[in-house]
């Protein structure tokens, strides 16, 4: 019996709704908030026509979420037991003053990020442990799939078949098709600014950085494809370079296509990906906000989706045997039977089912620890099982090296 808020109403905030709708056991009663109210009502809207039977209370807010006092506002009035943050990045810390201020635990799937700044750390985040602790209150950051299940992935790893993991490499394939000359499968500001960003990695003890797709390699992704794929920074190996200090050397690769990459040039080179702002007919505006307004939304792209995601993390060490091992734990997502399930496509629903698993666990009590964490630092095993129960199935290959030195 639980009262929760979702904070957005995008493509991962549909996700995270419907879920929540099918686990009515759990989530008693749901209010979507966000900055557009038509948005959230349409969501509620397809959860009575396509889950007519769930329990679950739906209601609808408008909020701006840059706004603290407009957040204790509404979270005072729901009085809910826990947030799901899936708005803006540069909202998570005005999100996370609110839950502080009303006595609300906090869960998101991507972490604070300035909107000056194309800077991807969990710094900010982290420096609310106390509060949160002080507080009696849990803060679960990064709780989608990468980052979130590829945390999960990893500890996985150390538990179940590692002694000490060497080498991790997280690899995020998407072998879809919708169709359109030039789209981003998450929100496009968020997307282009991670990928026009220099890249880093981690090797004995320091960070590494190269230009925006330096590093290349083809990488077979099972049951997929095969396919090139790059480096690039993520934020989830910062925290687990910390919380798996064995680790020698971490990576992360996504891959794109070659359209995507040509597209992706012209845009920046014309100046269209920057974040500074220009002047516009007397207002302040940035290229990127404009381009986001001009692209297709994410969840525009789900009914004709075609294809699938591989998402996955391959670690090498020592086994509990003592012997040198690699081992591969995946998810396979397909994105039309998402489209069926829940009118979304395959990107969103691999970061919306996680945050509602973490919501889960926090709420039941399995996962819940006063203070700020990343997904890595509880017990995999809830999270994996509820993985296959709620539409991610989770799959294993071991001795087989997929991603090369």
């Amino acid at each position: 019996m639980s009262r929760v808020i979702i904070i957005g109403a995008g493509g991962v905030g549909n996700v995270v709704a419907k879920k929540c709708a099918q686990n009515d056991a759990v989530f008693t009663e749901v209010l979507i908030a966000t900055r557009t109210v038509s948005k959230a009502d349409r969501i509620v809207a397809e959860i009575r026509e396509h889950l007519p039977g769930s329990r679950t209370t739906f209601t609808t807010a408008s909020v701006d979420a840059d706004s603290v006092p407009a957040l204790v506002q509404l979270f005072s009035s729901f009085r809910p037991e826990l947030v799901i943050n899936v708005a803006l990045p540069y909202q998570d810390l005005s999100i996370m003053d609110a839950c502080l201020e009303t006595g609300v635990h906090y869960l998101d799937t991507a972490n604070y990020e300035p909107l000056d700044v194309a800077k991807f750390e969990y710094s900010w985040q982290w420096a609310y442990r106390e509060r949160f602790e002080q507080a009696g209150l849990m803060a679960l950051l990064g709780c989608g799939f990468d980052p979130g299940a590829t945390g999960v992935f990893t500890a996985h790893h150390a538990k179940h078949h590692f002694r000490e993991i060497h080498e991790l490499d997280i690899v995020d394939c998407n072998n879809g098709n919708h169709g359109k000359a030039f789209a981003t499968n998450f929100n496009p500001e968020i997307n282009i600014r991670e990928i026009t960003a220099n890249g880093r990695y981690w090797q004995d003890g320091e960070w590494i950085e190269t230009k925006p797709l330096e590093i290349s390699q083809d990488i077979y992704y099972p049951k997929v494809a095969t396919r090139r794929s790059f480096v690039l920074y993520h934020e989830e190996l910062e925290s687990l370079v910390l919380n798996f200090p064995s680790i020698r050397r971490a990576r992360f690769w996504m891959t794109f296509g070659e359209s995507y990459i040509r597209h992706l040039n012209v845009l920046e080179g014309i100046g269209m990906t920057s974040i500074v702002p220009i002047d516009f007919r007397g207002q302040k505006v940035a290229p990127i906000e404009f381009l986001k307004a001009v692209l297709p939304a994410p969840e525009s792209l789900a009914a004709n989706y075609t294809g699938q995601t591989c998402i996955g993390v391959q670690a090498r060490g020592t086994g509990h045997d003592g012997a040198e091992k690699v081992h591969f734990v995946y998810n396979v997502c397909d994105h039309a039977e998402t489209f069926r399930e829940v009118q979304a496509q395959g990107v969103s629903y691999t970061t919306g089912v996680p945050a509602m698993i973490g919501a889960m666990l926090m709420l039941q009590g399995t996962w819940k620890k006063a203070g700020v964490y990343n997904v890595e630092e509880f017990d995999p095993d809830p999270f994996i099982a509820a993985m296959n129960e709620w539409g991610l199935p989770v799959d294993e290959l071991s001795g087989i090296q997929l991603v090369r030195d």
